[in-house]
């Protein structure tokens, strides 16, 4: 037994004094004259007695009635917590795609979202955490309110987020308690995300009926000439064999094609289909199949008109740039330093200064506006470099200079596998290749660089100086066959490849939701102009950088729905997208809860929504104990009165 206003029993002291008052209570006997008591003695001596006795019985009722008043105000109850503790129920409700499938009675998020409203207390206080929104404080009515508005989302929330989350609401109050309810199918994006710092939480797992998915992994093109191309589907299959499945392809509305195919127990299958080479194609693929998951039957591609990057080289002639700069992808122009034209270093989005032994002030000057106005600039020293020149030239990028050559043979051995430039490029860590190597280079200091890959002995072979307006990849060596072996390299590749691929985002074929994505649109704004991104159903303004000749369009947060979208001038469609659903959603691998347990104390289990809350209510449940004292005091009181009524001794 507990009570919400314990103080008052201080007061219980005080029934000592009805105590002293009896004990100590003097009475006064009246002679009374009389010629022969004998025969009264026994009758005086049974009165006292019996007087004495209804007075113990008269004390004893009032102790027994002030006490059961003074424990009735004192407010005694029987519960699990502590009444004077403010009472907290977190719950984080998954509202991921995955989410977005039939289980036992019915669709999962629905669902859950109805099992919470019928079983959550209306007295309490709760804060809902979903993939895309966060509501603190809020009382059972707010909830039940955003519950009825949740929708799934391409959003993704780790675990162990939420369980920080946790935390930081913990920590941020007193004298609350705390109740954590976790409700997902935890896919297994969600493993490995507990720690010793973990919160006491009861996860309750919610399931889809089937356990097999077909779903569209990747497109990607072949084969293109002036009339067709090949358009190659990849469809990932997770369970058992299945066989002529349907698959169609459209323009827009317009069905182009459409075939069926059958593919073998968890494996992946490319399907190609031949379409009309067009400036621009809205394509949707979509596979007729009843699966776990139906978000991901559909995927969205855009072809638009093809655009190439320009990229120019200054200073000696090479034949590796040309064979990686190739036409389909790039406009390659190389000059000598005498042969330069000014007047199309502007239309550029990629320069490289190769190898010159002096950058005149001329060039230098249109260089650094080029590189004002978003190009790219990748400079390789020569064996003989002005190194005044270089360093007038290098100090308005971060202050960056170069010192006196070494004379000294180092390999190159470290590779920034996290760089930006190698995304993509490695499957996996290469520690054993055949290293290059340079018989000199330059020693390379600047106020913010990072490493793209080093020497042996950790200083930078290729750097990466970079801030808001400008993006310079400087060399600390010449790469000619005199200096280095580094043009026979594999790496060499790659890295020149990449310079000229994210010197202008070109628009891909499709985007996945939720993850940054850039892309670049050529195009001169006026002043305080914008572009904007928008569908039949939504708009919102990306995040943006202007140039002189393009803006760079960065999205992450938005678009939320997968489709079509386009990014217009105003009015004017300036180029059309595509977007798509993440492909992990479509995994149909989830945690063994019980086995996740085992190494989490904290954690409780269960896949019963209902029961959980049950459970929750009757241990936050408070039974009030004042009214039995009331009623005791009452009887108390009762008694009282018969004796002094009906009691003669």
């Amino acid at each position: 037994m507990q009570f919400h206003n314990p103080t008052i029993l201080y007061f219980l002291v005080l029934l000592i004094i009805p105590v002293l008052v009896h004990l100590f209570q003097l009475q006064k006997f009246v002679k009374v004259p009389f010629t022969n008591v004998a025969l009264l003695q026994k009758l005086v001596q049974e009165t006292r007695k019996s007087s004495r006795l209804k007075k113990w019985l008269i004390l004893c009722t009032r102790l027994l009635l002030f006490s059961a008043i003074l424990f009735a105000f004192s407010q005694p109850y029987i519960s699990n917590k502590n009444t004077t503790e403010n009472q907290q129920t977190f719950i984080y409700l998954d509202n991921s795609l995955s989410t977005n499938t039939s289980g036992e009675k019915g669709d999962l998020l629905q669902i859950s979202a109805k099992e919470i409203i019928e079983n959550a207390s209306q007295k309490d206080i709760y804060s809902l955490q979903t993939n895309d929104a966060f509501f603190k404080d809020i009382t059972y009515s707010e909830l039940k309110n955003e519950l009825l508005k949740i929708k799934n989302t391409s959003k993704k929330i780790e675990l162990n987020s939420v369980l920080l989350k946790i935390n930081s609401l913990k920590n941020n109050k007193t004298n609350t308690s705390f109740k954590n309810i976790l409700i997902s199918d935890y896919q297994h994006t969600y493993n490995k995300k507990f720690t010793n710092v973990t919160p006491s939480f009861s996860a309750i797992k919610i399931e889809a009926i089937k356990k097999d998915n077909i779903s569209i992994d990747s497109v990607f093109i072949s084969n293109t000439n002036n009339n067709n191309l090949t358009l190659n589907v990849v469809v990932k299959n997770q369970g058992e064999e299945k066989k002529n499945i349907p698959i169609a392809i459209f323009n827009d509305t317009k069905l182009i094609s459409k075939q069926s195919y059958s593919i073998k127990k968890d494996a992946l299958k490319t399907i190609p289909f031949t379409i009309q080479n067009q400036d621009t194609f809205l394509g949707k693929i979509q596979v007729t199949f009843s699966d776990t998951f139906s978000f991901d039957n559909t995927f969205y591609f855009s072809i638009n008109a093809t655009k190439k990057t320009n990229v120019l080289s200054i200073g000696n002639e090479t034949n590796f740039m040309s064979k990686i700069f190739t036409e389909d992808e790039f406009n390659f122009t190389q000059s000598s330093l005498q042969n330069v034209n000014y007047n199309t270093i502007q239309k550029q989005q990629l320069i490289v200064l190769n190898e010159l032994e002096k950058i005149p002030e001329i060039l230098s000057k249109s260089i650094l506006e080029f590189s004002k106005k978003g190009g790219n600039i990748v400079v390789i020293p020569n064996e003989n470099s002005n190194l005044e020149s270089y360093n007038i030239f290098l100090e308005k990028f971060e202050n960056t200079k170069i010192g006196a050559k070494i004379s000294d043979t180092l390999k190159i051995t470290d590779i920034n596998f996290s760089h930006p430039l190698f995304i993509n490029v490695f499957q996996n860590k290469v520690l054993n290749f055949q290293y290059p190597t340079t018989s000199s280079h330059y020693p390379i200091s600047s106020k913010n660089s990072s490493k793209i890959i080093s020497f042996e002995n950790g200083l930078p072979f290729i750097s990466q100086i970079k801030n808001d307006e400008q993006n310079l990849y400087l060399f600390s060596s010449a790469i000619n066959k005199n200096n280095s072996n580094f043009m026979n390299s594999p790496l060499i590749v790659p890295v020149f490849y990449n310079f000229g691929i994210m010197s202008f985002q070109h628009s891909k074929i499709y985007y996945y939701l939720d993850e940054e994505n850039k892309i670049d649109i050529e195009t001169n704004l006026e002043k305080d102009e914008i572009l904007n991104i928008s569908n039949a159903t939504s708009s919102f303004i990306p995040e943006q950088q202007t140039f002189q000749n393009k803006v760079s369009i960065t999205t992450n947060e938005q678009p939320n729905n997968a489709g079509f979208y386009y990014i217009l001038r105003k009015k004017d469609t300036l180029q059309t997208v595509a977007f798509n659903t993440p492909k992990e959603e479509s995994a149909v691998q989830f945690l063994d809860l019980t086995s996740l347990k085992e190494s989490n104390p904290k954690m409780t289990v269960s896949n019963d929504i209902s029961t959980v809350f049950k459970d929750l209510n009757e241990n936050n449940e408070v039974h009030w104990l004042w009214k039995w004292f009331l009623a005791l005091a009452i009887v108390s009181l009762l008694l009282e009165i018969f004796i002094l009524k009906f009691y003669k001794p």
